[in-house]
């Protein structure tokens, strides 16, 4: 049987795409621009970023930005 996902499942994937592949910066940007900031922002941020501080995710975006320089 085929399952279909609904509309917020699939948004959830596609950010999830972005995440995997590109700065969470430029993905905030991509975000916006599409204006994809309707919606319960509580539920979505706990599903992309689970138990995540601030500080945690600060340091992943500075291991990801440095890693990019390396490159």
């Amino acid at each position: 049987m085929i399952q279909v996902k609904n509309e917020q499942q699939v948004l959830q994937e596609g950010l999830q795409v972005l995440l995997s592949n590109m700065e969470p910066s430029k993905v905030a940007r991509f975000w916006a621009a599409c204006h994809l900031g309707s919606g319960d922002y509580l539920k979505l941020k706990d599903e992309l970023f689970g138990q995540a501080s601030v500080a945690s995710l600060y340091s992943e975006i500075l291991e990801f930005q440095q890693s990019e320089h390396e490159a």
